[in-house]
């Protein structure tokens, strides 16, 4: 007999066995604390009088002072408080609880006739988020079942039942327990609130900007009273005429749907239907068959507002027989008209999407040629499936920061920008009222688990109706899972397995789990801090993983949670291995290896944490690892990483601020601090000299002072910025990074025609640009070409008359300095030669020769095989550049934002009067121990690192640090240690960074 059966036996049993009423206590959970927006409660404390008054229940209440009821409220009601519901035969709450809080443990037998020896199982009501088989809560089922890692050795059939509230529905299986309404209402009103933002980047003010938060009012009338009084404003004014009629199209005809049109009715709308959006924008309510069509008929027009009759119509009968048979034409007919789009309309795979990120493309591109502004610019994605019904949501916002401009790879930055509202627990928003309407629609069946508990029977048929919903929601029972739920096992298998089955990392008794367990794929010179740092939370298990056993040992020997183990890097198998056991991948690999750790981090559905740039290979991932449930986080060193949290952090402070942005500014830079800086470039090398020396291959892009600036590749170097004046101690010269027009789409700064400047650059010491470009104009930095040196003092000649292509006599110091004056700017010819004497590339120019004994001494080994100069050079500077361990380096960056409230009449982004400048930088010096780079990247890292094993970023698919639940964990971790970002706002006063720049490159 399987073990569900037996639970099963068990509850009938025990239903006989009862013959007077039992007590049956029922726990009412707090929510997890690192869910900082639930406030909802399952039950309210009319629900809990009535329990305790009416049907004789016990009830207890978790402590929480974040609850929309508190806890007086309860007591008043007959609740007794409970630190951990340790008594309770029923418990409930309303998302999944952590781990270490999990009760699966049997109770005592609630019969006053049972012996305090008889056990039962308890029940769990919850949104438990692993009836789709969500990898992330396989642990969390596996408490239910038998052989979890570390249960109790008790009869596995009186491990708890686990009843999910998304799996209560009615005989004809609509789902009768939910918070879809509160939803459509909270989304309605979020994004209502972004239309207006986004309007004021459009430059205009609309009515909306008066739209509540959710939040912010006590309940939903209030909520109707406010939008009421900016309903009677519009009737009174209109909306702007500069924006055109006013749609806001609604989707969907659920609760969802509902919850919208019901909050939207406070407003003076007008319904049309959507054949007449062509003319008119008003409230359009668009149904299926508006933009639904088979795709099996060609009869039907794509331009048709309506589909028309026949084989190629929409048919809810046919379309939920096949929904794979139809098409979407909503980017076509509905989308281009709308101002606001709110999505109710849920997906699932198979089903046509309500719009694709190409068909957005083409909606946008639609948009724009009506001639209005701001057609299709908010989206309010209610429904929130990822990736889903509207593709192009790769992912969710937050309450926190409920909003976020669309930044796509696959829609080109020249479309409109694209407002998205997607918060995933929009009903928390609307704690008094959900929690109220949830508690009623719960009783019934909550009424039905505490008859249970009592063996009552003689039920009437609503009461059988209730048994029949909760059999059907019970996902698992007496350690096992339910019939249709077996298909679970397997994900639950793979967990299992990860961690060892039985294993020795999971602790013994209830509510025990194993540790989380990172493992660091590299051992180089940011690993240090990292390190420190992720073994610093005793619930994680560190493995570091490298090819040099020197470095493991280090890394390690100190640390009680952490481990080494030496690997080959391209032995792709054990990798692998190493990726299925671990929690998170943090990668402090060579660039190169990030693609390849990432598909293994998605084949084995482990999140990963690089801190280098989303390159092309990444960012090619995103689909597949979102469709995997695996975040693969990179730039989260210090540049990517700390200048992008910080500067997203301060531009979003600007505008609660109510100011816009009118120029951005931001530079950053690793160099030897001033005492060591007397050498060759100013510059000295504490990683790998190749992605530096390769940076000065690319040419930039940037708006400055209101004047777009193309510098191409061959210019980069000689059009740097020869003052930029970020620091009081520190004299420093400029580089311009590759394209910092993308950004606007990155940072909250608005639009680029609204901006003054936009412009990312890199910090070096004077002189530093002249000599590299010196080097190049000598070849040294060629990538395609390729030499074979036969001793490094060859190296500048080998690599000049490759370029000049002509022989440049050997061991002639005249012939050689005589091309490098055909070579090179007049200007520049001293300070290089003094380089290539000083780097050993072509000795005997300003010293005498050193002997070949001496020169092996004090220079790398020569490569063997053919390289190209810049890899030779990159090898030469990595060994005379590097940062000695007695010497110290600093970190500099700085960020400059203008910004001001608004334009008065004929002002714009140019006019600078009245200007707000912020300021943000952050300045550290590095010990002899530890470089000041090495903290800079790898403390984010291993802050990112623990917020992802400890579940608080939600993100799914490729992405940077723009979230807030990340960037805002980097920035108050680097706060606790010291390396906090220095503010200051001060009014524009004639000079700022940006004026000296702009005087530079005038």
């Amino acid at each position: 007999m399987t073990l569900h059966k037996h639970a099963r036996k068990l509850d009938a049993t025990l239903r006989r066995s009862l013959s007077t009423p039992a007590r049956v206590t029922v726990g009412l959970r707090r929510e997890d604390p690192s869910r900082v927006w639930e406030r909802r409660c399952p039950l309210t404390p009319a629900a809990v009088r009535e329990l305790v008054h009416e049907h004789g229940a016990r009830v207890l209440v978790q402590p929480c002072e974040r609850r929309v009821f508190d806890a007086q409220e309860f007591v008043e009601a007959g609740a007794e408080i409970h630190p951990t519901l340790a008594p309770a035969h029923v418990v409930l709450g309303i998302k999944e609880p952590p781990l270490h809080e999990l009760r699966t443990d049997p109770v005592p037998s609630p019969s006053p006739s049972s012996s305090p020896s008889q056990l039962v199982p308890r029940t769990q009501l919850m949104f438990s988020h692993t009836t789709k088989g969500q990898p992330y809560n396989m642990p969390l089922l596996s408490r239910f079942l038998a052989g979890h890692p570390g249960t109790p050795d008790h009869d596995p059939r009186l491990l708890a039942r686990l009843v999910d509230y998304e799996l209560l529905t009615d005989a004809e299986g609509k789902r009768t327990v939910g918070f879809g309404w509160f939803a459509g209402v909270a989304g309605a009103l979020e994004s209502l609130s972004a239309l207006a933002q986004a309007h004021l980047h459009l430059g205009v003010a609309s009515p909306f900007l008066y739209t509540p938060r959710p939040h912010t009012q006590p309940d939903i009338p209030a909520l109707r009273a406010s939008l009421r009084a900016i309903g009677a404003r519009i009737a009174a004014r209109g909306t702007p005429p500069s924006m055109g009629p006013f749609v806001v199209c609604v989707t969907g005809n659920g609760q969802v749907a509902q919850g919208c049109l019901s909050i939207l009715s406070e407003l003076p709308i007008e319904r049309v239907p959507a054949s007449r959006l062509p003319a008119l924008i008003y409230l359009v309510h668009a149904q299926p068959a508006d933009y639904l069509s088979s795709s099996v008929s060609s009869s039907v027009s794509v331009s048709s507002s309506v589909p028309s009759s026949g084989s190629g119509s929409y048919s809810r009968a046919a379309y939920y027989a096949d929904p794979s048979a139809f098409r979407s034409d909503f980017h076509a007919r509905i989308a281009p008209y709308a101002t606001l789009l709110l999505n109710g309309v849920g997906w699932a795979p198979g089903s046509p999407r309500l719009m694709s990120t190409a068909q957005l493309v083409d909606a946008l591109r639609r948009a724009g040629a009506l001639g209005q502004p701001g057609r299709l610019g908010v989206v309010g994605d209610i429904s929130c499936d990822i990736e889903g019904g509207l593709e192009f949501l790769t992912r969710p916002s937050t309450l926190s920061a409920p909003f976020y401009t669309l930044a796509h790879p696959a829609v080109p930055a020249g479309l409109p920008p694209v407002t998205m509202m997607a918060v995933d627990i929009l009903p928390a928003a609307l704690p008094l009222d959900a929690s109220a309407h949830f508690s009623g629609v719960l009783m019934p069946y909550l009424r039905a688990v505490v008859r249970g508990y009592r063996g009552e029977g003689g039920l009437g048929e609503e009461e059988a109706e209730r048994e029949e919903a909760l059999e059907r929601a019970t996902v698992a029972r007496g350690g096992g899972l339910e019939e249709r739920h077996r298909w679970l096992g397997e994900g639950v298998g793979v967990w299992r397995r990860s961690v060892g089955g039985s294993g020795d990392s999971v602790g013994v008794g209830v509510g025990a789990e194993r540790k989380k367990r990172v493992l660091m794929l590299g051992s180089g010179m940011v690993a240090g801090p990292a390190v420190h740092e992720l073994c610093t939370d005793r619930r994680v298990e560190l493995v570091v993983a490298s090819n040099v056993a020197a470095e493991v040992e280090r890394l390690t020997k100190r640390h009680e949670n952490a481990k080494g183990i030496v690997v080959d890097m391209n032995d792709r198998e054990r990798i692998g291995r190493l990726v299925a056991e671990a929690d998170v991948v943090v990668s402090l690999l060579p660039v190169p290896f990030h693609p390849s750790v990432a598909q293994l981090c998605i084949e084995h559905r482990t999140h990963l944490v690089t801190a280098s740039y989303i390159s092309p290979q990444m960012r090619d991932l995103h689909e597949q690892a979102a469709a995997a449930d695996v975040l693969l986080l990179n730039e989260i060193g210090l540049d990517p990483g700390i200048d992008h949290c910080s500067a997203i952090k301060l531009c979003n402070e600007i505008r609660a601020r109510g100011q816009r942005v009118t120029s951005f500014v931001s530079f950053c830079g690793g160099l030897p601090a001033p005492e060591n800086a007397d050498v060759p470039l100013g510059y000295k090398f504490s990683w790998s000299p190749r992605g530096v020396l390769a940076a000065a291959l690319n040419g930039a892009s940037f708006k400055l002072d209101g004047h777009m600036r193309e510098v191409p590749e061959r210019e980069v170097l000689k059009r740097h910025f020869a003052d930029v004046p970020v620091s009081n101690t520190l004299r420093l010269e400029g580089i311009a990074n590759r394209n910092s027009l993308n950004y606007v789409d990155e940072y909250p700064v608005g639009t680029l025609d609204n901006l003054r400047t936009l412009l990312r650059g890199t910090l070096r010491y004077p002189g530093y640009c002249d000599l590299l470009q010196s080097f190049k104009d000598i070849g040294l930095l060629d990538t395609e070409k390729t030499l074979v040196l036969d001793h490094w003092s060859s190296l500048a000649r080998q690599a000049l008359q490759t370029k000049l292509a002509h022989t440049i006599r050997e061991n002639d110091p005249a012939s050689l300095i005589s091309a490098i004056g055909d070579a090179v700017d007049a200007r520049h010819t001293e300070p290089l030669l003094d380089a290539l004497d000083w780097l050993s590339m072509a000795p005997g120019l300003r010293t005498p020769p050193s002997s070949a004994a001496d020169e092996a001494n004090e220079l790398p080994p020569l490569p063997r095989s053919p390289r190209a100069p810049i890899d030779l050079l990159a090898t030469l500077l990595a060994h005379k550049l590097r940062l000695e361990p007695t010497e110290r380096d600093v970190v500099v960056l700085a960020h400059e934002v203008g910004a001001r409230s608004g334009f008065g009449a004929g002002e714009g982004p140019l006019d600078r009067a009245g200007e707000d400048v912020y300021a943000s930088s952050l300045t550290v010096y590095g010990t002899p121990g530890e470089s000041a780079m090495s903290r800079c990247v790898g403390l984010p890292v291993a802050f990112a690192a623990l917020e992802v094993v400890n579940g608080a970023v939600g993100l799914r698919g490729v992405h940077g640090p723009t979230d807030p639940a990340v960037y805002n964990a980097v920035l108050e971790g680097l706060e606790k240690v010291g390396l906090g970002m220095k503010e200051t706002v001060r009014k524009e006063a004639g000079s700022s960074v940006e004026r000296t720049l702009a005087s530079e490159f005038a």
